[in-house]
């Protein structure tokens, strides 16, 4: 066991890109790593939720085997209006059947847990704790707001609002702002991007603009993220010079956001087990000191 409650644990999204990263949380979870904050947007949620459940089988199989699962999505999920990740199935019906969540285990664990989302009505941030979820119902809601990709997958509404995913948001993705904010002063990244990769502005924002017509708030948020995202990034990379950062990029991402080839995303798994392993040693002199 190694005891890193002083050490806040900021993860990524990045849709099943995640599936390099789920590497880095299996291996946290073998080593018994402790921390005191862990937090997440979109699939870096399921990403927090599985290790604060320490659940060694779900963080693998969310992001390699379950999508062989007919329900998981495809486009004629998307044209039936369940979205390209059938988000319904993945987070609140396959927890309690294909894919059980452990709410006993995730209540249990002491640390504390940071999701967000963005209303698509206002492009307020909200962000949720524990003090939020009463239930694995409410849980598995927000995971799912967090992880809401705007058109590919339908809003999820929760006590009259809608949300898309928490990567429109004003962290841009990276939730460093908040673990900072909970008092922490280390902090371990799990990034989906590489090191050197800077998010470009949005191309056409008059085009945005038109498709979220409805949701103009939506749009906004989508143009306002790069720089919100590289400012996140450039934070990480200040305390990592700091000494209070231990960055994590992965340097064979070998599959895209929307990938659900079994194949491909097992091969993705491995090549980021193999980064996790040869950067573990690190990693552990970092969480220990």
């Amino acid at each position: 066991m190694i005891d890193a409650k002083d050490t806040a644990l900021v993860i990524e999204g990045g849709g099943m890109r995640n599936s390099y990263t789920a590497a880095c949380i299996v291996k946290l979870l073998k080593e018994e790593v402790e921390f005191g904050w862990v937090g997440g947007v979109s699939a870096g949620s399921s990403h927090t939720v599985n290790f604060l459940s320490r659940d060694v089988s779900r963080s693998e199989e969310s992001f390699v085997d379950f999508a062989k699962n007919p329900s998981f999505g495809g486009l004629g999920s998307l044209l039936r209006g369940s979205g390209y990740f059938n988000a319904e199935f993945i987070y609140e019906k396959a927890a309690d059947q294909d894919m059980p969540f452990d709410w006993e285990a995730f209540q249990a664990n002491p640390a504390q847990m940071c999701i967000s989302a963005a209303r698509a009505d206002t492009g307020e941030s909200v962000y949720w704790g524990r003090n939020d979820i009463k239930t694995q119902e409410d849980l598995m809601v927000r995971v799912r707001a967090s992880s809401t990709l705007p058109l590919i997958m339908p809003m999820r509404v929760i006590d009259g609002a809608p949300y898309v995913d928490g990567a429109m948001g004003e962290s841009g993705g990276i939730l460093i702002e908040q673990a900072e904010k909970a008092g922490f002063e280390k902090f371990l990244f799990l990034g989906s991007k590489p090191r050197g990769y800077v998010r470009p502005e949005v191309g056409r924002p008059a085009a945005l603009r038109r498709i979220f017509r409805k949701y103009p708030a939506v749009a906004e948020s989508m143009i306002a993220r790069p720089p919100r995202y590289n400012a996140s990034k450039e934070r990480l990379l200040e305390l990592e010079k700091e000494g209070r950062a231990q960055l994590f990029f992965p340097e064979d991402m070998q599959v895209a956001s929307t990938e659900r080839s079994v194949t491909k995303l097992r091969a993705n798994y491995e090549a980021g087990r193999a980064q996790t392993y040869a950067e573990w040693p690190a990693w552990k002199e970092f969480l220990s000191s």
